[in-house]
Formats: structure tokens, C-alpha cells, sequence
């Protein structure tokens, strides 16, 4: 069983985060950032091959990447002004 969310939201974070170079990105910050958006979104569970592949379908659509990345965008946002890691807090949009 997986969170297809889950593993779009990752591929997602690695193409916004270069995009961001002041965020700190340590291992909690992108932790963070990746819960922060999951708790925003709606899961989309599959457990067999079929299912993945049309889940990937619909969530590969504009208007589930732009959910996905207004997701990511205010989370980067709020992690980057409370890191926990003891970065310093940054203004990122």
C-alpha cells in the first residue's frame, strides 16, 4: 500500500527546493515542509499497479501539480520563518 501523494510530493519538493536557496533544506526542514503539505492534501492510497498508474495520471494533471506546489510554496514559507533545526528564520516569499 503507498501514498502516491506522498511520492509525487517528494519528486515535487526536489524540483522547488533549488528554487529556494535561502531555505535551510537540512533533513527536519524537509521533513517539515513535506508533513506540512501532507496534512494540507488529500491522501491518495493504491495497493496494486493499476491503481498506480491511474492515480499518477490524475494527480500528474495542472490542476493537482498546482495544488501540490501551493501546498509545498506555503509550507517552504512557513517552515523557513520557524525552523526547528536552530537555522535562521527567512523571509522566502
Amino acid at each position: 500500500m503507498t501514498n502516491l501523494t506522498y511520492e509525487v510530493l517528494q519528486r515535487e519538493y526536489e524540483k522547488l527546493r533549488p528554487q529556494l536557496p535561502r531555505f535551510c533544506g537540512c533533513e527536519t526542514c524537509r521533513g517539515d515542509v513535506l508533513v506540512f503539505a501532507l496534512n494540507r492534501l488529500s491522501p491518495n492510497y493504491v495497493s496494486t499497479p493499476q491503481g498506480e498508474v491511474l492515480v499518477e495520471l490524475r494527480l500528474d494533471s495542472d490542476q493537482e501539480k498546482a495544488k501540490l506546489d501551493v501546498a509545498l510554496l506555503d509550507a517552504f514559507r512557513r517552515v523557513g520563518l520557524a525552523p526547528r533545526c536552530g537555522a535562521r528564520s527567512v523571509q522566502l516569499l
